[in-house]
């Protein structure tokens, strides 16, 4: 059990928690089967930004591992604090390059690779964090991602730089769009990917409102935070 400094488990300091996961955990796994896939095939990675580092020891009594932050600051804070727990530390927001490698020192997954810049200053010779080529399924560049026409190119140059570990491709669902549609486009995407590297084939789509669409087109990784967390503490 994960306890407080004082000695006390964190889970109790968060009502209601384990009842939320219990529920996205069902309907997980409900979904799962009716994909006819297999439960194994899918990672629940709970998004934890704006809350304490409480929470995340109640999750981790829960026995959750994977954890998603995407601003660095908080989550290299929340990674050092927490480092003796079994956690695995998803980057998923988008990386400014001069943080690049201050993200990957606690990062075990980065899930926003969306520029060659970036995947330059992501290299290393001396360690190996896997990666996601986030993909943008709009015309807004400022929602992060390589445009789908851009993205071998893209891809090619992950393989090409030492330090990285290409799992796959990375999407959110457009705002205006059918969710499952987007889903299926980045799995075709995904399709192609694979030409070029065959073992990239993990897709890390779906969050709160949308994952049941996203594991039907094969989702690999989910994104889910407040379906989990609750509401969001006031941002800081």
């Amino acid at each position: 059990m994960t306890t407080t400094p004082q000695g006390e488990s964190a889970l109790s300091s968060f009502p209601g928690l384990a009842e939320r996961l219990a529920v996205v955990q069902d309907s997980v796994a409900d979904a799962v089967r009716q994909a006819g896939r297999s439960p194994g095939e899918v990672t629940t990675i709970v998004v934890t930004k704006f809350h304490p580092v409480g929470l995340i020891r109640a999750l981790a009594e829960l026995g959750i591992h994977d954890i998603g932050e995407n601003r660095h600051q908080e989550a290299q804070a929340k990674a050092q604090e927490l480092a003796a727990l079994d956690l695995r530390w998803h980057f998923i927001g988008q990386v400014q390059g001069k943080k690049a490698r201050q993200v990957r020192a606690y990062a075990d997954v980065i899930h926003a690779v969306d520029r060659e810049s970036l995947v330059t200053a992501l290299a290393s010779t001396e360690s190996v964090v896997d990666a996601f080529v986030q993909v943008n399924l709009t015309d807004d560049p400022a929602r992060g991602g390589v445009s789908p026409d851009a993205l071998l190119p893209l891809v090619e140059r992950v393989l090409e730089t030492p330090g990285l570990r290409l799992l796959g491709l990375m999407a959110v669902a457009p705002l205006d769009a059918a969710p499952r549609a987007a889903f299926a486009q980045v799995r075709q995407l995904g399709e192609r990917v694979q030409q070029l590297a065959p073992d990239a084939t993990k897709l890390s789509m779906g969050m709160s409102a949308d994952y049941a669409d996203a594991i039907a087109e094969g989702a690999t990784h989910l994104r889910i935070g407040s379906a989990i967390t609750g509401n969001r503490p006031s941002e800081r």
